[in-house]
């Protein structure tokens, strides 16, 4: 089968022999795979808080995946071949840990993540945990569905844990407008939240992408429109966080929702008094998956995709990089 992979000293489509699922597993004939930034950091070596020892010499990138089950492990119940299922980043956790055991397998000690220490899913075919899967409509656009499986649940996610310390957080400032953010500021502008764009400076590309998605205002990072009840950002710029911590309110929190960020600068204690908080995202769990496609059920989300086929994976990887794709990124996978 054809795979993009990542080696030590290269990475490139190529040949390799397809996988077989184990006892508990499945096998997915690959639709699609949305590309996210979590590829790009693991490709440059941006993650150190992960346990880099467990990666594989080869890995198979790729975990926002969609296809449907060609095969059956002997041990897996009540799955069907031919249905459609969607693989998210987090694949597969020890579930004895104090983190697993507490409702917080996103924590796990443990655990393994699609495409980074078991293979993903930029190929024909991918095997997948049984319990890890997420059911997909069989009906729906592949492609559609890609950006859906981190993007969108990862920004959903965020959304959630401004809530926690406000549960009416309404006014809302989202920095970086990439695949997440386009996707979260058409649910919640469905939801009756008012979305703050924050780009960098005269993108207006993003700009026009944030108020087609749904946003009441965009604009540069270094404006102030209006006092937020909470910020999420989603872009990897560490002092990002000192300005959104001036522009929320009292008892007001910041999200970091990447699995990347860089050092965040010193700011004076003024600027987080008032019980204003910062917050950090990690992963997602699988209830996560489920309760978002429950929720997106009643509302619209369409991502604005570029598609590219895994021939062209390499081509993507750069684009995506040197910032010429709005919204989402997709590999058509061909059979």
């Amino acid at each position: 089968m054809r795979a993009l992979v990542l080696t030590p000293t290269s990475l490139q489509v190529q040949d390799i022999d397809k996988p077989i699922p184990t006892d508990y597993q499945v096998l997915i004939q690959v639709e699609a795979c949305g590309l996210c930034r979590t590829d790009l950091h693991i490709i440059d070596k941006e993650l150190p808080q992960l346990d880099s020892s467990k990666i594989p010499q080869s890995i198979i990138l790729g975990h926002q995946i969609v296809g449907r089950i060609s095969s059956i492990g002997k041990n897996v119940k009540s799955l069907e071949i031919g249905k459609r299922v969607g693989v998210t980043w987090l694949g597969n956790t020890c579930q004895s840990c104090s983190y697993c055991l507490n409702d917080q397998e996103n924590l796990c000690d443990s655990p393994q993540f699609t495409g980074f220490n078991s293979p993903g899913g930029m190929a024909q075919y991918c095997c997948a945990d049984a319990q890890f899967i997420v059911p997909l409509d069989d009906k729906a656009d592949p492609i559609l569905l890609a950006p859906l499986l981190c993007a969108g649940i990862i920004g959903y996610r965020t959304y959630l844990s401004c809530l926690d310390s406000n549960s009416n957080a309404k006014t809302i400032g989202i920095y970086g407008f990439g695949s997440a953010a386009h996707l979260l500021t058409q649910l919640l502008s469905q939801m009756s939240c008012s979305i703050h764009a924050f780009t960098k400076e005269n993108d207006l590309l993003s700009q026009k992408l944030a108020i087609n998605s749904g946003a009441k205002w965009a604009g540069g990072i270094n404006e102030k429109p209006v006092m937020l009840d909470a910020a999420i950002i989603f872009a990897s710029a560490g002092d990002l966080v000192t300005l959104a911590l001036k522009q929320v309110k009292k008892g007001g929190t910041v999200v970091c929702g990447g699995i990347h960020m860089s050092d965040i600068p010193s700011f004076p204690y003024e600027d987080l008094w008032n019980e204003r908080s910062i917050k950090s995202v990690a992963n997602l769990k699988r209830s996560d998956a489920l309760s978002y496609f429950k929720l997106i059920e009643k509302y619209t989300v369409t991502p604005q995709v570029t598609v590219y086929s895994l021939e062209n994976a390499l081509q993507a990887i750069i684009d995506l990089k040197n910032g010429q794709i709005q919204g989402s990124t997709v590999i058509r996978i061909e059979h």
